[in-house]
């Protein structure tokens, strides 16, 4: 496992973050903390997870690991808030009172007094920008937060918040958690190009497009049902969010780049995450030490121009205006 900085601060991650949504719904206390095992005993450092992942017991298993573990200092724990924890008017979104009871009731949780990445789960538009960066600003200075991310932002969305936070002095937002794999490529035409020029470092979610990629799914058949799409439970990534003849050409290749490379096509769709310009780290999620032990085979190795290239043209799409205009005249002055 290979080390990267999170985007222009000081701080080394692992190349792999472990996401840990499954803990508590698909892996057990004790799953939980075998995963969590595994996945340091192969270098990894970076863990996220969030205050609502299954009513907190995402937060309260990471917790309990890393207290039997005593080995705090050495981990590099990232949550976040936004969603609602109760039904009352107040326990939701990115108010000052939300964010402060939030970050306790988190580090509770995590038996830590701090938390290195706290990241904002989803844009409020009900909440001004700056009541929210200048509540995550002073965690910051009381020492509860080390960084501050956000996550499903536009790029006018986080453009905004990096210049108010440079008028006003505040921490600063240095990391971006968007969605991002061979299936969702959008985040490239202006998320990334920000995050390059600003320093702030990319950890991708659902690289796997919620097991899409993995190569589980096959053509005119009902998706397993122990799959993440297969479970009547599952409110996205179904196959009327995501199957389409491009999903299927994109789980083509990778299954033949996959058969030339004696690797797993889920390790090639990763592979091919790592080696984007800007992206620190994908995030991965395993409900099984069998599932994890197949992700954690994405490193180590390097998919080549040529198969690069090959995913690329299975994944592409139509660039919409004014995205396609700029690229054409871009293409031209290059020429």
């Amino acid at each position: 496992m290979q080390y990267r900085f999170l985007g222009r601060t000081g701080l080394k991650v692992s190349e792999i973050c472990l996401g840990t949504q499954t803990f508590g719904w698909g892996a057990d206390e004790a799953t939980a903390h075998a995963l969590a095992d595994r996945f340091v005993a192969a270098g990894g450092n970076f863990f996220d997870t969030s205050n609502i992942y299954n009513q907190g017991q995402s937060e309260l298993m990471l917790g309990s690991w890393l207290k039997k573990r005593g080995h705090r200092a050495q981990m590099v724990i990232a949550t976040k808030v936004f969603f609602p924890t109760g039904d009352g008017p107040n326990d939701t979104g990115l108010s000052r009172k939300h964010i402060m009871e939030q970050i306790d009731a988190s580090l509770r949780r995590l038996q830590t007094d701090y938390v290195d990445l706290y990241q904002t789960h989803c844009w409020d538009a009900s909440t001004p920008l700056e009541e929210t960066l200048r509540a995550l600003d002073d965690l910051v200075r009381a020492g509860k937060v080390r960084y501050i991310g956000a996550s499903n932002y536009t790029p006018s969305q986080l453009m905004r918040a990096i210049m108010l936070s440079a008028m006003h002095g505040w921490a600063r937002f240095d990391c971006l958690q968007p969605e991002y794999s061979l299936l969702v490529r959008s985040t490239e035409w202006e998320l990334l190009p920000l995050c390059r020029a600003e320093g702030i470092g990319v950890i991708c979610w659902s690289p796997l497009a919620g097991g899409w990629l993995s190569g589980k799914y096959h053509r005119g058949a009902p998706p397993p049902p122990d799959s993440r799409v297969g479970r009547a439970d599952r409110w996205d990534d179904l196959p009327e969010q995501r199957e389409s003849e491009r999903t299927w050409r994109i789980i083509d290749v990778l299954r033949e780049v996959a058969a030339v490379r004696g690797k797993t096509p889920a390790q090639v769709a990763l592979n091919w995450l790592l080696q984007q310009p800007g992206v620190t780290a994908p995030i991965i999620g395993a409900r099984t030490l069998e599932q994890l032990e197949e992700n954690l085979g994405s490193v180590g190795w390097a998919l080549s121009a040529e198969e690069l290239a090959q995913l690329d043209a299975a994944s592409q799409i139509p660039l919409p205006s004014p995205y396609n205009f700029i690229a054409r005249y871009t293409r031209k002055r290059e020429a």
